[in-house]
């Protein structure tokens, strides 16, 4: 079976043929620099995503927020519920931990409000 993907790791966007068997990447074609190749690899077995949203705080004001690393891609929904209760109290900083574990990651500020 072959998957064909778009690499986001770079400018470059390298259009990738990976070849699987049995859900393992045999080989990864089209790729220009060994990174490329690593993204395939986990695109194909394990995909994670950064999740960037907002949560509501206690005040009324919207504060963006996104997890500290990528959590897997298909928790993302279950992600969703839990940083949707929460409710910060002001004031916040660029970095503060909202919520403490989501799934591996945690939920942090990027943005200061008062």
């Amino acid at each position: 079976m072959t998957k064909e993907l778009t690499c986001i790791i770079c400018p470059m966007g390298c259009n990738m043929t990976v070849e699987l068997k049995d859900n393992k990447v045999m080989d990864v074609h089209g790729n220009t620099c060994p990174r490329g190749k690593n993204y395939a690899t986990n695109e194909c077995t394990n995909p994670t995503r950064t999740i960037t949203t907002t949560v509501r705080c206690k005040s009324g004001e919207l504060l963006p927020v996104k997890t500290s690393k990528p959590i897997p891609k298909d928790k993302i929904m279950d992600a969703m519920k839990i940083i949707n209760n929460a409710s910060p109290i002001l004031p916040v900083s660029i970095g503060d931990v909202i919520i403490e574990d989501v799934f591996g990651s945690r939920i942090v500020s990027s943005k200061n409000l008062k």
